[in-house]
């Protein structure tokens, strides 16, 4: 799987995307700009929780997939903190800064559950932190945008 940049997207698509989860984000930011840095996760997974109910975006808290292995589905369930709109995987985090292990969590999931855009939040930060990613799943690749 290779990871690009946003310009191997095509600008249409590009644009859609952005549109397609500018509310997500001004969700994530609400909660941010409210409760502040440096809380528990799953405070700021609950405000998300509300605020989606608020704003009536669609999402699955705690969407849970099963992972196939040679055409046979594996037992262990994987979950992904928010499935929104339906293809829109959400993983919040609160931690000092994101990494390549939480980055990789996130396209693993997006990866496996067949996923198109995934959103990586981080509410720890004073200043928080927003990588937003799409998959391509006829090229397998995956770019931020």
């Amino acid at each position: 799987m290779e990871n690009t940049n946003s310009s191997s997207i095509a600008p249409d698509i590009l644009k859609q995307l952005k549109s397609h989860v500018y509310d997500i984000i001004g969700c994530c930011q609400d909660v941010h700009r409210e409760l502040g840095p440096g809380l528990n996760e799953y405070l700021y997974q609950e405000a998300l929780k509300i605020s989606f109910e608020e704003k009536q975006i669609p999402f699955v808290k705690e969407y849970y997939f099963h992972v196939s292995y040679h055409g046979r589905i594996l037992s262990h369930k994987h979950y992904m903190d928010f499935l929104c709109k339906g293809n829109v995987a959400i993983e919040c985090k609160a931690i000092s800064s994101l990494g390549t292990e939480q980055r990789q969590q996130l396209w693993n999931y997006m990866r496996l559950s067949n996923t198109p855009i995934g959103i990586l939040y981080n509410f720890a930060p004073v200043k928080d932190q927003c990588e937003k990613y799409y998959y391509d799943v006829k090229t397998k690749t995956i770019s931020v945008f």
